[in-house]
């Protein structure tokens, strides 16, 4: 894999940050963005590129991205949810439940 180039870019139109592997889009990160809030509802990366630490690379680019953005963040998505709480470091970005 390290000759492989590995991008993540958001695609608003799809409503989606998406993990590309040279061509390929290896896996997704999708969202509702309301004004100030970003909704993680669904992150999967295609079977074949499991086992590879590439959901972990997603998880972590579309936190630092609710960040840099200055987005709260609901994480719906179960595995977005357990990323936040294996890395406490992004804790502060979890918006309160209303």
């Amino acid at each position: 894999m390290a000759e492989e180039k590995i991008a993540i870019r958001d695609n608003p139109d799809e409503h989606r940050f998406e993990l590309r592997v040279g061509d390929e889009i290896a896996g997704v990160a999708e969202y509702v963005l309301s004004p100030g809030t970003i909704v993680f509802t669904h992150t999967v990366v295609e079977e074949k590129w499991n086992g590879r630490g590439l959901g972990t690379r997603l998880a972590r680019h579309v936190l630092d991205e609710a960040q840099r953005r200055e987005l709260r963040v609901r994480p719906k998505c179960p595995f977005i949810r357990s990323y936040i709480d294996r890395h406490p470091e992004y804790g502060d970005l979890v918006a309160r439940q209303t």
